[in-house]
C-alpha cells in the first residue's frame, strides 16, 4: 500500500528525484526545514519530503525566498494559518512590490 509518508529514499536517489546536490538538502535539514527519518545512520526520504524539498526549493529559486523566510512562513502553513498557494502568492506579491520600487514603476 502506498503511503507518502513513508521514508524509502536515500539521499541520492531523493537529490536524484528533486534535481539538487545533496549538500542542498542536506543544508535544508541543517536549516531545520526538513526532518528526514534516520535508519541505521542514513537520511531516509519519504515522497512527502520529497514534496516539501521541491516547494522549498520553488521558493529560494523561483520566487526568491531565503531559508529563514521560508521557516517562517512553513511554520504558519503548519500551523493553519496559511497555505502553500498563499505563501507563493505573497512572496511573489512582495517580490513584484519590491521591483516596482527599485525601477520606480508605480
Amino acid at each position: 500500500m502506498y503511503e507518502p509518508t513513508r521514508p524509502v529514499y536515500v539521499i541520492s536517489i531523493t537529490a536524484d528525484l528533486v534535481d539538487l546536490h545533496p549538500r542542498t538538502i542536506r543544508g535544508y535539514e541543517a536549516f531545520g526545514l526538513i526532518s528526514p527519518l534516520r535508519r541505521h545512520g542514513q537520511r531516509v526520504f519519504s515522497e512527502a519530503d520529497i514534496t516539501l524539498i521541491k516547494r522549498i526549493n520553488y521558493l529560494t529559486q523561483t520566487v526568491g525566498l531565503n531559508l529563514a523566510g521560508i521557516k517562517l512562513l512553513l511554520a504558519l502553513e503548519a500551523a493553519g494559518r496559511l497555505t502553500f498557494q498563499e505563501i507563493v502568492d505573497l512572496a511573489e506579491g512582495r517580490q513584484i512590490e519590491k521591483r516596482k520600487s527599485q525601477t520606480g514603476v508605480a
